[in-house]
């Protein structure tokens, strides 16, 4: 875990004695855009663009299901990062020797583009005066050798639209009838949801940690009862909203729960969120998007100040393609 500054990386944990002990997370920096609009610096184009991600992060995680729901992977290549965060911050694997050491056979952990050694030297490599932390995903121009966006959210709606008459997949995520209550519920799971987990996993004062906890739970209760008669958020259509959530949830009770202090409850607790979760995880493709055992490394044996034995748990047990009750609200709202 660390941040660029000066031009240098510095193996640097979040400061949080100025915010009294609150995790504040860093606003992303490159917020560019994919369009075919007149003068667009980057228009889409199949194999232009290139995508960083680490399987474990939630916000990378987003992507990857937009790549894959929108058809994209003939479009828009990947790489990988291994699973443990250390003193360099996100790594590559040099070689596939050095991949298959982390237990997976079939692991391919390099940057196919440059043989980048850490993220971090792609951050330089975009910009030179960077300073902040290093973060994924990262969406990449080969062109102009650059980041486009390394912000999930304005990813995954690029994704979304930017390619549709390149993959004739028109599907809509954000239709624009929507988009004010999406925003909405957005802005409520971002806060005490999505980031409510990094917030009380990362608070450094009890109070700090409370609130993030109570707010985390007054979420997760009224997200079951919101279930319990819409089978999505937004009633019977799924949005980009229900995929911003999943990728919190599928990691709930496997890291959150226990890594991160939030144990009021586990999710398989909860009879409405965990059938939600796993119809989710039943949708076409999604599965290939999911490794927890590899979440669970990146978490356990990366942040030693929460876990300093680095020693990764065995369980919990979870099947996700187990039968879910979601199909009778259908047309109840």
């Amino acid at each position: 875990m660390g941040l660029i500054v000066n031009g240098k990386w510095h193996d640097q944990w979040y400061e949080t004695k100025s915010s009294e002990g609150k995790f504040e997370r860093q606003a992303s920096r490159f917020r560019d855009t994919i369009s075919n609009e007149e003068g667009s610096r980057y228009p889409a184009e199949a194999g232009r663009y290139h995508l960083y991600v680490s399987l474990a992060c939630p916000w990378a995680h987003r992507t990857l299901i937009f790549r894959q729901l929108k058809q994209l992977q003939d479009i828009i290549s990947v790489s990988v990062v291994k699973p443990e965060m250390l003193s360099n911050g996100w790594e590559f694997a040099s070689t596939k020797d050095d991949a298959d050491a982390d237990g997976n056979a079939n692991a391919d952990y390099s940057d196919s583009l440059y043989q980048s050694d850490y993220v971090y030297q792609l951050y330089l490599k975009a910009a030179p005066d960077y300073e902040g932390r290093v973060t994924v995903p990262v969406l990449w121009d080969k062109k102009t050798q650059s980041i486009v966006n390394n912000e999930s959210s304005e990813i995954i709606r690029i994704f979304n639209t930017a390619f549709n008459e390149l993959t004739g997949n028109h599907d809509d995520y954000y239709p624009a009838d929507l988009q004010p209550e999406i925003d909405t519920i957005n802005e409520r799971i971002y806060d005490t949801i999505n980031n409510g987990v990094y917030r009380a996993g990362f608070a450094t004062t009890q109070e700090a940690y409370d609130q993030a906890f109570e707010e985390l739970f007054a979420s997760l209760d009224w997200l079951e009862a919101r279930l319990s008669n819409h089978r999505y958020l937004l009633g019977e259509q799924l949005t980009e909203a229900d995929w911003r959530l999943f990728t919190t949830l599928l990691r709930f009770d496997a890291v959150y729960h226990g890594h991160f202090k939030c144990n009021r409850n586990k999710l398989s607790e909860f009879h409405h969120i965990s059938n939600y979760v796993r119809e989710l995880f039943q949708f076409e493709g999604i599965k290939s998007t999911v490794d927890l055992e590899y979440t669970k490394i990146h978490y356990y044996a990366s942040h030693d100040t929460i876990n300093p034995t680095l020693i990764v748990p065995r369980g919990p047990q979870q099947d996700f393609t187990a039968p879910h009750d979601r199909d009778r609200l259908t047309n109840k709202v």
